[in-house]
């Protein structure tokens, strides 16, 4: 005989806001915040060099995605320009520093 299985939606909600479920998605922050941290640029011409590099943080919360129900996690660089590091401009390229540390996070979880 087939196992039954009846979903509580408020139960599901409670284990997505558990502590251990926003603990988790900061580790997993966290690993691509490192990946992050290594393979940022340096401008060594810069009057900061290295700032942008040492300008990376994570933060978690347990009310967060679009309906605000569950634990996630952020990755950013606070550095004011942050943006054109990731998407490039007319006359630098793209380095896309925070998309190639989610991919190779994600692997080295």
């Amino acid at each position: 005989m087939a196992a039954r299985f009846k979903v509580k939606r408020k139960g599901i909600g409670k284990m997505l806001r558990m502590p251990g479920m926003q603990a988790e998605m900061l580790r997993r922050a966290d690993v691509i915040k490192g990946v992050a941290v290594s393979i940022s640029p340096v401008d060594q011409n810069s009057p900061d060099p290295g700032h942008y590099k040492s300008s990376w943080e994570t933060d978690s919360t347990s009310r967060g995605g679009r309906r605000r129900d569950r634990a996630t996690a952020t990755v950013r660089n606070t550095a004011y320009y942050a943006r054109w590091v990731e998407y490039g401009t007319e006359k630098v390229p793209a380095h896309h520093v925070l998309l190639r540390a989610a991919q190779l996070g994600g692997r080295n979880q």
